[in-house]
């Protein structure tokens, strides 16, 4: 599908969040083009590029076509991760295409405005509503940021979301004198690949963020890179090969919408070309074919629309099935029915409106949690992967580093766990240190990882552990430490269900290792409980094949209790705790 600029738009209506009087006089601005580090996230070639927000490399204005290239210089799908203390932030920018912000279908906080969303210190997105002016400088203006009233002096990772319908020429971010800003370097992990038409790169979203797309990526939590091209996601060699350029986790084919009116020979030819060009550069990564989104589900009085719709979604299924028979593996298909369109969800009969692109989002996650084998069971806040920030280190930046180090030290013995072990000793080596001796005595030579997180839930360990944090190498044992932090927010039920599933994503990362699932230790007035949440940690090692241990027996004395002498708050174990932990847990790892 194709959006069109229309000639002609009054300023008038452009202005629909006018900003209140308010100095900027006194901030600090910060301009991500001049930064030390890329930081421009879903933009594949950051070296690469013509202008600072393009999302195709220089080169490329060579071998697409010049309507790929001059959407390419749209925005869509790009976001700037920074982190701040600040209550007001406030972004100016210049847009490539001044004055014509908006579309008859789609408003200007789409098509050229900003979105602006904080991750809390639970792993909980909130938005930020802005005060928006659109000029020759485009002006939103943040006021009263808090993302979590129990963290109010700490930092924020936020995210902002660029045009969707329009490029970007200049950006600062700004905040005001004594506040933090800290831009965040490029995530290490693989993206999701989704080549599209003006679906995928916005239309029409009200805002960014509400692009499906954007939504997915929150979601899932991946970078993500959209080449959603308006009327132009056509199935084009020069993009495909673009793509293998890409070591992405999924490659996404979603161009029907822009194929409807070509030969069925020629769209199953397209189809079969674009899937082997992908493989043939790069054959374990899955290749997801969709469906076209709109057809006899939708309830839309138009018989050739939906003539055209059906017709395409026969040929993608004829093609997927004979190249499944044909032996071609790792190929997956979205269904129209899955993605669930109706007359509802659409703005013109074509693009979505923001419940459209929510229920694209939705569809989009359940299949590719899927294909790379990470569920997320909504009935239990313990079965749902999400980050945490609630300690007084930087939560992602010790996961980046314990995978850098896991590729370059490959450990023998892992232990996921909480601050029990997180501040006690061993590699990546941290500020807080209660016990290093012990550790570098009995666990040290057996070359064990500390993988463990201070204030970490099971909900957190298994975000990790889907994250990458057992990817690339091959453990003897993978010890599971967590579930103390549970306690307080979960039932007895919602543990063993988040335990369960963190045991199988480990089994399935790690098919060779002995997974080691330990009994939560105890702690001061909650004695008696762990020991009967424990009695069913045990039965379910039993169940999944792991092996149960329950180290933590050496904190109590024989009335059941803990005792004082070993720990430092009736929780963290001293020095002399570790002392008497270090031996028992090395024994199980020898």
């Amino acid at each position: 599908m194709k959006l069109k600029y229309p000639f002609g738009i009054l300023i008038c209506f452009l202005i629909t969040g006018i900003v209140a009087a308010q100095t900027t006089d006194t901030f600090k601005w910060w301009n991500p083009a001049g930064n030390a580090f890329p930081v421009l996230e879903g933009q594949a070639w950051p070296k690469e590029v013509k202008s600072f927000y393009d999302r195709l490399p220089a080169r490329a204005e060579q071998t697409v076509r010049k309507e790929v290239w001059d959407l390419s210089r749209h925005s869509a799908g790009l976001y700037i991760k920074f982190k701040s203390n600040s209550d007001q932030i406030v972004v100016r920018y210049v847009a490539t295409s001044k004055g014509n912000f908006a579309m008859p279908h789609m408003p200007a906080t789409g098509v050229s405005g900003v979105d602006l969303y904080a991750i809390d210190h639970s792993g909980r997105w909130v938005w930020a509503p802005g005060q928006y002016h659109f000029g020759d400088t485009i002006t939103y203006k943040y006021s009263n940021l808090e993302a979590d009233k129990n963290y109010r002096s700490r930092v924020f990772e936020f995210r902002l979301f660029l045009p969707l319908y329009n490029g970007v020429s200049w950006m600062e971010i700004g905040v005001p004198q004594g506040k933090t800003l800290i831009p965040m370097p490029l995530s290490e992990e693989k993206p999701v690949v989704i080549y599209g038409t003006s679906i995928a790169q916005g239309g029409c979203a009200s805002r960014p963020g509400m692009a499906w797309t954007a939504i997915l990526e929150r979601q899932l939590d991946y970078p993500l890179i959209n080449l959603g091209f308006s009327g132009n996601g056509r199935l084009e060699k020069p993009v495909i090969d673009l793509m293998t350029e890409i070591d992405a986790k999924v490659y996404v084919l979603d161009c029907l919408p822009n194929l409807v009116n070509i030969p069925d020979k020629e769209l199953e030819a397209k189809i079969r070309e674009s899937v082997k060009g992908l493989q043939a550069k790069r054959p374990s990564t899955p290749v997801l074919l969709v469906e076209h989104s709109l057809g006899s589900h939708a309830g839309i009085i138009n018989a050739k629309r939906v003539e055209d719709c059906e017709r395409s979604t026969k040929v993608l299924q004829q093609t997927f099935a004979q190249l499944k028979s044909e032996g071609v593996k790792n190929i997956y298909i979205l269904s129209n029915a899955a993605l669930g369109m109706d007359i509802n969800s659409t703005v013109d009969g074509s693009h979505p409106t923001d419940l459209g692109m929510k229920q694209h989002a939705d569809a989009y996650t359940k299949v590719i949690r899927e294909i790379v084998h990470e569920p997320a069971n909504p009935a239990f806040s313990t079965t749902q992967p999400v980050v945490q920030d609630r300690d007084g280190y930087d939560w992602k930046a010790r996961h980046n580093e314990i995978i850098t180090l896991n590729k370059k030290l490959p450990p023998r013995n892992v232990i996921i766990a909480n601050s029990i072990i997180h501040f006690w000793g061993g590699e990546p080596k941290d500020a807080i240190v209660r016990g290093a001796d012990s550790w570098n005595r009995y666990l040290a030579p057996l070359d064990t990882r500390n993988l463990a997180f201070g204030w970490d839930r099971i909900e957190n360990a298994l975000w990790r552990v889907y994250h990458g944090a057992l990817d690339g190498y091959k453990a003897e044992h993978v010890v599971l430490m967590i579930g103390t932090n549970n306690l307080a927010i979960n039932t007895n039920e919602e543990i063993i269900a988040g335990l369960k599933q963190l045991v199988e994503a480990v089994q399935l990362r790690q098919p060779a290792t002995g997974i080691l699932l330990s009994g939560i230790f105890p702690r001061r007035d909650m004695e008696k409980r762990v020991a009967g949440i424990n009695a069913a940690i045990q039965k379910l090692a039993l169940a999944k094949k792991a092996t149960y241990i329950n180290p933590g027996r050496v904190f109590l004395k024989s009335t059941g209790k803990i005792d004082e002498n070993l720990f430092s708050d009736g929780l963290h174990p001293n020095a002399a705790g570790y002392s008497k932990l270090a031996p028992v847990l090395a024994g199980f790892l020898k």
